[in-house]
């Protein structure tokens, strides 16, 4: 599979610091955000063992496929479906062991949103309320649920828009990383087409950027790094109150 890539993250225009990380491992079509929590500098350190641990792992396990791994495999899955799954909940004991171990990290954690491309499908996983998209024949698709108590309650019950609009704890998420020992990863397999384009994406850049506008920028916009320009200052413009992070993928050929 042919793939052109980018990405970029941004501390947005409220916040002092940076929580969120992206990984690009081209080389195993791995493309990752995570959007840390925990205030200080916590969050940027659970995004960040997060995103490395994701990288790490993929290495080590092309290099030998028969590495023992931390979890049993699901036998009712995939090799690379397993193999990604593991990876993001080795990354969640790598942050709930170190926030056990230091008292400054007690409580950080972080939300992933991860695209695997393999063969002609797209692996996406993810936990927590980083989202991502696909955009295919000028329409685009949300791909991943939020785990938050605003999508808890939408399910739940009919809201209105103006009571979505004016939930007072939207940033309350249910499920990430580094908060227990184990975590529930949700994994979905889809196939690609040339042309699709995927965007992973932090809530900085969701909650401030709607659907529509994103599909209007990537249609038309062919280089993807003017892309993850263009969708951060909309971000900023908007508010930036969060900080904001987009990967971006299009697939070329299959």
């Amino acid at each position: 599979m042919q793939l052109v890539a980018a990405g970029k993250t941004d501390v947005g225009v409220k916040r002092s610091h940076n929580e969120d990380n992206f990984l690009t491992l081209p080389e195993e079509h791995v493309f990752v955000v995570a959007d840390g929590m925990g205030g200080h500098s916590s969050g940027e350190i659970a995004s960040q063992i997060a995103v490395e641990g994701i990288a790490n792992f993929f290495k080590a396990t092309r290099q030998d496929e028969d590495i023992t791994w931390p979890y049993k495999m699901d036998k009712n899955r995939p090799y690379d479906e397993n193999r990604f799954i593991m990876s993001i909940k080795l990354a969640n004991l790598r942050i709930f062991e170190a926030s056990q171990r230091e008292s400054r990290y007690r409580g950080m954690g972080t939300t992933i949103a991860g695209m695997n491309f393999v063969e002609r499908d797209i692996l996406v996983a993810h936990v927590g309320d980083s989202r991502v998209y696909r955009i295919r024949s000028g329409k685009i698709d949300q791909l991943t649920e939020d785990h938050s108590l605003l999508n808890d309650y939408i399910k739940a019950k009919k809201l209105t828009q103006e009571e979505i609009d004016n939930f007072p704890h939207k940033n309350v998420i249910v499920r990430a990383l580094g908060m227990k020992e184990t975590v529930l990863v949700d994994l979905s397999r889809l196939p690609v087409q040339p042309g699709d384009v995927y965007l992973a994406c932090s809530d900085g850049l969701s909650g401030m950027v709607t659907d529509e506008q994103i599909l209007d920028v990537v249609n038309n916009n062919s280089d993807l790094h003017q892309v993850t320009e263009i969708l951060i200052k909309m971000a900023n413009q908007a508010g930036g109150v969060d900080n904001i992070t987009a990967v971006l993928a299009r697939v070329e050929s299959v």
